[in-house]
């Protein structure tokens, strides 16, 4: 059965490295394992999600080598979608602590200590930090509709981005400030399935880059904010393209298994920069 992994791998799909292992054992609930890896901003840590115990989800961060696991998180509920402040600081995350399947958004120090909540209320997930730390981004589901908000990092001057009439297609996201902050990637599913979108950083220009018989989620942006990482579930493989949507090209077609959440790493400190962090089966 699956257990989820996380790997690095190069951009042309060379040097596969697992990082994370996890113990089996009896009564494991399926597909355990470790997810949603985001690389800190200089490279030298990723922090993840590790899924164990039933509905128990906890952050933990390790080196880029696999070594130095620490936990973050030990409050009962799911926490989860882990995502670096720009300085390496701090960690924002969603986690239903407080209400059990009702995920809000908190941020924490990156050593786990002083854990606030900035959300109140409806369900509230994903969150990411725009490039220069003073905003977060993350999806809400309020007046019956999924949207994309922006608050500053203390939880105030929380604004809606996007509006769909009468929650028209559901949305997931945001999954990523470009570099330069000026366009965020989403999901959406207008016509049943999910595809990539990315739109201006004030909700604007909305523009869909994939169009496949499966779905498809962005998740990352390269550095220099030329190309965009994404998953495919047609195909269970990652895929890197250009920011207007052309020249797909796949980066784990040689991996044994589905390869899910990527992550691109922009800082010095990876094992050969820039890789991607991802979660596949372990084997």
């Amino acid at each position: 059965r699956g257990v989820w992994e996380i790997y690095t791998i190069n951009p042309d799909g060379t040097d596969l490295r697992r990082l994370t292992t996890i113990d089996i054992w009896p009564g494991l609930p399926w597909n355990p394992g470790h997810i949603w890896p985001a690389w800190s901003p200089d490279g030298w840590k990723i922090a993840y999600t590790l899924v164990e115990g039933g509905e128990d989800q906890d952050i933990y961060v390790i080196n880029a080598d696999g070594t130095g696991q620490t936990r973050l998180t030990t409050v009962a509920g799911r926490d989860n979608y882990p995502a670096w402040s720009p300085d390496g600081s701090k960690i924002a995350f969603s986690s239903d602590r407080d209400q059990l399947g009702v995920l809000n958004i908190y941020v924490m120090n990156a050593d786990g200590t002083d854990q606030v909540r900035l959300t109140e209320g409806s369900h509230n997930e994903r969150p990411t930090w725009s490039p220069d730390g003073s905003k977060i981004l993350f999806s809400s589901i309020r007046d019956y509709a999924w949207e994309v908000y922006m608050m500053n990092p203390d939880g105030t001057g929380q604004v809606r981005l996007t509006d769909r009439p009468d929650g028209e297609a559901w949305l997931s996201g945001p999954n990523a400030c470009s570099p330069d902050g000026s366009r965020v990637l989403f999901t959406s599913a207008p016509e049943g399935s999910w595809d990539a979108y990315v739109m201006n950083a004030d909700g604007t220009g909305q523009t869909r880059l994939t169009d496949w018989e499966g779905s498809e989620e962005p998740a990352a942006w390269s550095p220099d904010g030329t190309q965009i990482l994404f998953t495919s579930t047609k195909t269970n493989l990652i895929y890197y393209m250009n920011a207007d949507g052309t020249g797909v090209t796949s980066v784990s077609q040689a991996v044994d298994g589905g390869s899910m959440w990527p992550d691109w790493s922009h800082g010095s400190g990876a094992l050969s920069a820039p890789r991607r962090a991802s979660s596949i089966p372990g084997r």
